[in-house]
């Protein structure tokens, strides 16, 4: 049995940032056999600048918007985005279908190993089926108009379906608080039941404007589609504890972006949560910031002892698909969380929340997580020339 033997300056174990003193000891398949004293190591140990850490888990994005980079202008607010990608996602499909590829491309580079996918049609799965690298498949369920529920759940059924022939992570998940209409959520139920499943969670102010009030910029947005939303009565309630109860069945729940998610929220779902289910907040801080201009609640957040994880969204609503680029934006307005922090974010925890974690996320023995090697750092600090490379 051949073994590659890596050390490098740090090295993350998956939770914990070690000295530089380890050597992780790989098998050619990529299996993780053992961190081990360098002392221990014998010849042929390859060394690096930086830090070694297992791949990264990208638990939010959306692949069949990579045609859409660059297309829609930045910081005009979620109900203009919203309302421009509705009406401006269809592209010819051979353009979709190799900007998909590219996207997969850049995220393999950027030292991704395993996604969160949001899938509101089958354009993403060919390349998936080249299984360069696992993915969980959200089906997003959307239908604000009751009368349409069952016209919009069997098309996402179908999606479902089809998707389910060949991956077994794959399950169907609601769009959003304001975009799923009651009837619609009853149908979708069982659809998550002991799995995975992912929200859009208050990514904009007038997200609970529209369930405490039934006003807002939300309510525009619907005349605008020119849809009559006579119908909704306001829950009185945050758009995330209206919502929250609907998800119990859920083993893991991904709350994505939370930009305007408030401590009694957070609270709430404390004393909601089931003792087995996982709720993680995933931050897309690039995607917050090209799309509201408006940072998440990750102080408030950490300090509730909340499971953070990390996503990139769209191209679309970012310039790249680098969750080091993502930690390079939290660390340049929360420098005061350690490295150490945030890489756990970016590994065991997303690879738990995608229900991945036997396989990914830190390096134990027998798993394939991949190494990635993060180079130019300022010791621990992240820097704009910090950059990472796949080795496995």
């Amino acid at each position: 049995m051949t073994y590659l033997k890596f050390k490098a300056d740090q090295l993350f174990s998956g939770s914990k940032l070690l000295e530089g003193d380890r050597v992780l000891v790989v098998k050619e398949s990529g299996e993780i056999e053992a961190i081990i004293n360098e002392q221990e190591a014998g010849d042929d140990v390859i060394t690096y600048n930086g830090i070694l850490t297992p791949g990264f888990i990208n638990t939010h994005c959306h692949l069949e918007l990579s045609h859409m980079k660059g297309l829609i202008p930045q910081k005009t607010g979620l109900v203009d985005f919203v309302y421009q990608v509705i009406t401006q996602r269809h592209f010819p499909e051979e353009i979709i279908l190799e900007a998909i590829e590219k996207a997969e491309d850049e995220m393999l580079a950027s030292g991704i190993v395993a996604a969160g996918d949001i899938c509101n049609n089958l354009m993403s799965l060919p390349q998936k089926l080249r299984r360069r690298m696992p993915y969980y498949n959200f089906i997003e369920a959307s239908g604000w108009m009751p009368l349409l529920a069952e016209k919009r759940f069997n098309l996402t059924k179908n999606y479902f379906d089809e998707f389910s022939r060949y991956f077994d992570t794959t399950s169907i998940a609601p769009h959003a608080p304001y975009s799923v209409s009651s009837e619609l959520w009853k149908l979708i139920l069982p659809y998550f039941v002991n799995k995975a499943t992912t929200i859009h969670n208050q990514e904009t102010f007038f997200e609970d404007e529209f369930f405490l009030q039934g006003t807002g910029q939300l309510t525009e947005m619907y005349k605008r589609l020119d849809l009559d939303i006579s119908f909704h009565q306001p829950s009185k309630q945050s758009s995330l504890q209206t919502i929250f109860p609907l998800l119990s069945g859920a083993a893991s729940v991904i709350l994505v972006h939370n930009t305007f998610t408030s401590e009694p929220d957070v609270k709430a779902l404390t004393r909601n949560e089931k003792k087995d289910q996982l709720v993680s907040f995933c931050l897309c801080i690039n995607a917050n910031l090209y799309i509201e201009n408006a940072l998440p609640p990750i102080e408030m957040l950490r300090r509730n002892n909340c499971h953070m994880v990390l996503g990139t969204d769209s191209l679309a609503s970012n310039h790249q698909l680098s969750l080091l680029n993502e930690m390079k934006t939290i660390h340049e307005n929360f420098n005061a969380i350690p490295l150490e922090e945030m890489l756990t974010w970016a590994t065991i925890n997303g690879a738990r929340a995608l229900k991945i974690d036997s396989d990914f996320g830190s390096f134990e023995k027998g798993k394939k997580p991949g190494v990635v090697l993060i180079e130019n750092t300022d010791g621990l600090n992240l820097v704009p020339a910090t950059t990472c490379k796949r080795l496995i």
